[in-house]
């Protein structure tokens, strides 16, 4: 979390919604700078604005009125590909939610949750954490503890985590393709898993934190 004054985006159509969440926010984060943006396109003017990339989270709700579902999420994350979010939705279906994941949504928050539930999905995704359904959770495969990884099998872990594509993942880490994918499928065995989805799943699940990858791309 940065060490400035807490910087939220609350991205949601419905102002008595939007009005509640923002008291339930400031309540937990007195210090909190809290943005609001009523459509994908003030959202994403918000985030052109935001020049030093200050902003430390996005609460995102799915039904804006100029995207449909989560277009919204796949268009804030190409624009902030590193910023963290947590979706909001009333569709809270496995294949949504597992479709936000590989966008690289943090954390998701069924509307029917309790707004503890909220708050704990906001203090987690800002310290680092995936927070994710708990029906969800239970699809993970058993594990004792988090695996052992290489140094750069946790850089290609994170950005992973963080919805980048291959593609993304060789051009910051300075590897090529055939290489990133030696590391996930390294990664996959190391957690149990076959998938990017699995692999997030499995990552929150273990509550493993998300970290800035190391920028060394002389490392293998």
């Amino acid at each position: 979390m940065s060490l400035q004054p807490l910087k939220i985006l609350l991205v949601d159509d419905h102002l008595l919604l939007a009005e509640a969440l923002a008291s339930l926010i400031e309540a937990r984060f007195p210090e909190v700078e809290l943005w609001h943006a009523a459509s994908l396109g003030q959202a994403l003017a918000q985030l052109d604005e935001d020049k030093d990339e200050s902003l430390d989270l996005v609460l995102l709700d799915l039904g804006l009125p100029d995207a449909s579902g989560l277009q919204a999420l796949q268009r804030i994350r190409a624009q902030a590909p590193g910023l963290r979010l947590v979706v909001l939705s009333a569709d809270d279906r496995a294949e949504t939610v597992q479709a936000a994941i590989e966008l690289g949504a943090s954390g998701f928050v069924p509307k029917q949750a309790s707004s503890q539930q909220l708050l704990q999905a906001l203090v987690e995704t800002l310290q680092g954490g995936i927070n994710l359904p708990a029906n969800l959770l239970a699809t993970a495969p058993p594990m004792a503890g988090p695996p052992e990884l290489t140094p750069r099998q946790h850089d290609v872990l994170q950005l992973l985590l963080q919805g980048r594509s291959n593609k993304l993942i060789c051009r910051q880490l300075g590897l090529s393709e055939s290489s990133v994918k030696t590391h996930l499928e390294a990664v996959y065995r190391r957690l149990g898993v076959s998938s990017r989805t699995q692999a997030v799943v499995q990552a929150a699940r273990l509550g493993l934190k998300l970290k800035t990858p190391a920028q060394d791309a002389s490392r293998r």
